[in-house]
């Protein structure tokens, strides 16, 4: 199901915006026209990743420096870790997001 995250004013063409759809801690990245969502914690220590530095495509953790591909979730590292993604579209100005991963 498609749950409202933000405004679409709010969210600014490369650059993290974090959003709580539901309460859960999301961030939200605008680049080349498509929308990518990823869970707002970094799964080594579970650091928040507010503060995080976006550099291309890459999100790279402020506690640890740990890097992810914000286009994927995966750690740039070792692919078979990474962040929550979540679908997430633009419709009507608004941001939207899937948060059980559903296309529908």
């Amino acid at each position: 199901m498609w749950t409202f995250a933000i405004n679409e004013s709010g969210l600014r063409t490369g650059s993290v915006t974090r959003a709580y759809p539901k309460g859960i801690a999301i961030l939200l990245v605008r680049l080349n026209g498509a929308v990518h969502a990823v869970s707002s914690n970094c799964p080594h220590m579970g650091c928040s990743l507010g503060g995080a530095i976006l550099t291309g495509t890459i999100l790279t953790c402020p506690c640890h420096d740990w890097q992810f591909d914000i286009t994927t979730g995966k750690f740039v590292s070792a692919a078979e870790i990474g962040l929550e993604t979540y679908p997430a579209k633009i419709e009507n100005g608004d941001v939207l997001i899937n948060l059980r991963g559903e296309t529908q």
